[in-house]
């Protein structure tokens, strides 16, 4: 693991520190290094205190990005408020790109969170040693929240290790995935967390396995699906619907459109992960829980509420149904048949309030603030060959030339043509 500790006011030491730490044969080599002062990412002063970090720490493990990037953010600034933390650290996979959202907004937004950041994405086989050298030698912490893990190899086994043997974690909470389900013929929706099958060989199952079963972790885990938020670098769920809507382009949408679809926004996942502090024998007790909201919409539903925030008129809509066992997914953002999930559980067990975010309220937001921003009604999109191949190509009977042609510049030499005569 390759440990970066953002501190403005210590060039001095950091060389130092490198230098010792090179002559020294670490598992875990360590480099200390300054950045930028736009981005240079604050320690608290009580982070250097063992005290405070054995009170009632938490650490948060976050991911490189992608559609959990934004959870460890907001769930940082949900646990601020909360009594039961008096410390917060980040450990950060060092892969992330600084640049973006929400980790150029780490030192604005949560300047009293302790920022570490290593490499999590290592396969070696790192030990409690390593990964405490990373943190600190008297850093304990009494509640983890991972949401980086994918199976239990490398820094994630280490993560585990070290909650069970060197912190004894008060509670482990691992963010999973309701892609680990695998409904069939008899699943009802939405897909209750005990009685839905799950991929039996998904990395996640295997964490679940080895942190629950084989450590004996007083553990929970959070399956989320559909994630947005005012800081994620992850766009494509709706960006995809409206990048055709302004366009005037049709959305090739597989079967009726009227699949359920869970979209949640970041905010609403991180006070779910914080509802464990509700309760934290109950959320043991129950172990597996759904993450999203209560507010689920049909595919229909999905590309109205994008219409209304871009201000197009509903009657310039064009969906475009298409048979999915024929054309398959396409470049369809979401599943092709019902895959949704409820709250119900953690509603009722760890007394979570519900969500305070509305997509059609949040829609208008990501309009302007996000869609906009980008660029993305004039950015050049990718081919839409399976766009075309669904509106256009199967048809039996069509004209040459096509809302696609700009999109899809192939040219069609017709002045050779001659009509064919079938006896």
């Amino acid at each position: 693991m390759i440990l970066k500790r953002f501190n403005r006011t210590a060039a001095a030491l950091s060389v130092i520190l490198a230098m010792s730490c090179s002559n020294k044969n670490n598992h875990m080599s360590l480099a200390f290094q300054l950045s930028h002062p736009a981005t240079t990412l604050r320690t608290t002063s009580s982070s250097s205190s063992s005290t405070s970090l054995s009170m009632s720490a938490a650490l948060i493990v976050q991911n490189k990005g992608g559609g959990h990037g934004e959870l460890g953010f907001q769930l940082a600034k949900n646990l601020q408020s909360n009594p039961k933390i008096t410390s917060i650290t980040i450990l950060q996979d060092d892969a992330c790109n600084d640049e973006q959202e929400p980790f150029k907004s780490y030192a604005t937004d949560i300047p009293d969170v302790k920022i570490v950041k290593a490499n999590l994405s290592s396969s070696e086989d790192d030990t409690i040693e390593s990964l405490q050298s990373i943190l600190g030698q008297d850093a304990s912490f009494d509640y983890i929240w991972d949401n980086c893990s994918k199976s239990p190899t490398g820094p994630a086994k280490a993560l585990c290790d070290a909650a069970k043997h060197a912190w004894n974690t008060k509670l482990y909470t691992y963010v999973s995935s309701a892609g680990i389900y695998q409904p069939d013929e008899s699943t009802t929706f939405p897909m209750n967390e005990l009685t839905t099958p799950i991929k039996s060989t998904a990395g996640q199952h295997l964490f679940d396995t080895y942190a629950k079963d084989t450590l004996d972790l007083p553990y929970v885990s959070f399956r989320p699906q559909y994630i947005y938020g005012p800081n994620s670098n992850k766009h494509d769920y709706i960006d995809w619907f409206l990048h055709r809507l302004t366009r005037n382009l049709p959305l090739p949408i597989p079967g009726d459109g009227n699949q359920k679809v869970s979209l949640t926004n970041s905010r609403d996942v991180a006070s779910i992960l914080a509802s464990v502090l509700n309760d934290e024998q109950a959320a043991i007790d129950q172990c597996y829980f759904n993450c999203g909201t209560d507010r689920l919409l049909t595919y229909n539903d999905v590309v109205h509420l994008c219409a209304d925030a871009a201000n197009i008129p509903q009657d310039e809509v064009h969906i475009e149904y298409y048979d999915a066992d024929m054309f398959g997914k396409a470049t369809f953002p979401f599943r092709m048949t019902d895959f949704y999930v409820a709250p119900d559980a953690v509603k009722e067990i760890l007394k979570w309030d519900g969500p305070v975010c509305d997509l059609a309220k949040d829609l208008k937001d990501f309009y302007h603030d996000s869609f906009l921003a980008r660029g993305g009604h004039t950015m050049k999109l990718p081919l839409l060959v399976k766009d075309w191949e669904i509106v256009v190509g199967h048809r039996t009977s069509f004209e040459i030339g096509s809302v696609y042609d700009k999109y899809i510049p192939i040219e069609f030499d017709c002045s050779d043509v001659k009509e064919l005569l079938i006896d």
